[in-house]
């Protein structure tokens, strides 16, 4: 059974734990130990993740599997781009799966219901960074109908930057 909810910031924990570990299990190997290590420990903390919840365009949910934690996702309505000329779109600013529950189906379910998501806030589309060695999230989004509209450098240490993709899908 899949349950998918709206998280709120007594979910900054649990948020806190899971992205850290499935930050590790996606990228942990895209820079050094100490890179990621500091990266993960600034982004991935209680304290940090309860700030968001204070942006009102911020929107965290967490998808469980057979009443286990699977994974979560954050969206920002609104999120203007750069790469992108649309008055009113969504960022797709994380979303991440447990290794334990790839296969299972359970990205495409999570996925379309960010879709639905932020079709109710009457967005014209949806964007996102995608690291470029991440082929299996590239493709995924790729059978999703995202195109790829330009690039970017995300900074993860001050001596450490990850080329991304940003894709975009319109509705």
């Amino acid at each position: 059974m899949v349950k998918i909810v709206q998280a709120t910031v007594k979910d900054a924990q649990l948020i806190a734990k899971v992205g850290r570990k499935t930050f590790l299990e996606s990228h942990g190997h895209s820079a050094s130990e100490d890179d990621i290590k500091k990266f993960v420990n600034k982004t991935y903390q209680e304290q940090a993740i309860a700030e968001e919840f204070k942006n009102e365009n911020v929107q965290y949910y967490i998808i469980s599997f057979e009443d286990e934690i699977a994974g979560f996702s954050k969206i920002e309505v609104n999120a203007l781009s750069p790469w992108v000329d649309a008055p009113a779109i969504t960022k797709l600013d994380r979303f991440y799966l447990l290794e334990a529950f790839h296969g299972k189906k359970l990205g495409v379910e999570f996925f379309n219901s960010i879709i639905e998501t932020s079709k109710q806030y009457k967005q014209q589309g949806i964007w996102l960074a995608v690291w470029v060695e991440n082929l299996k999230a590239i493709k995924f989004y790729t059978k999703n109908e995202f195109k790829i509209v330009g690039d970017y450098n995300f900074k993860l240490s001050d001596t450490r930057s990850n080329p991304n993709h940003i894709m975009f899908k319109a509705y």
